[in-house]
């Protein structure tokens, strides 16, 4: 199966309303065996949400945050940052309905690609017991700790 056609494009203040959703997206099923009342739960991801953006300006300012489109609409996000040494992934995260289609893979795919070829080392943060992390973690020639 081959995955859908996506585009890339940079964030812009608009999208604030969709990485808010897509972050709650990313932690449902955490804050589902919580217990908590919705209220609850809606309140503590927007404190995260604005926690996370926060971090990521404070350190890396200067990332790519962009906005994976298909058909026009945003389906995921992407941070990255690049530098002399170095690409570091920050984050990768789709729209359930789109995960597991090879989107994340084939992006990857080129961001390795691109480091490769500049001679970068590559760096990035996984979820615990996350399926990328159990992919990553089985190529022989990546360090995982």
């Amino acid at each position: 199966m081959s995955s859908p056609e996506v585009s890339l494009r940079p964030c812009v203040d608009a999208d604030l309303a969709f990485l808010s959703a897509l972050y709650a997206h990313t932690r449902s099923a955490e804050m589902a065996q919580l217990g908590w009342p919705a209220a609850a739960v809606e309140a503590f991801v927007a404190q995260q949400f604005a926690a996370q953006q926060q971090h990521y300006q404070s350190h890396y300012g200067d990332a790519q945050q962009m906005i994976i489109e298909a058909a026009g609409e945003p389906v995921g996000r992407a941070y990255l940052h690049w530098s002399a040494a170095q690409l570091h992934i920050i984050d990768i995260s789709l729209l359930p309905a789109w995960q597991g289609q090879g989107i994340g893979t084939r992006l990857l795919g080129q961001w390795l690609a691109r480091a490769d070829a500049s001679g970068l080392l590559v760096s990035l943060q996984v979820l615990a017991g996350s399926k990328l992390m159990s992919m990553m973690c089985s190529w022989a020639a990546l360090q995982c700790r």
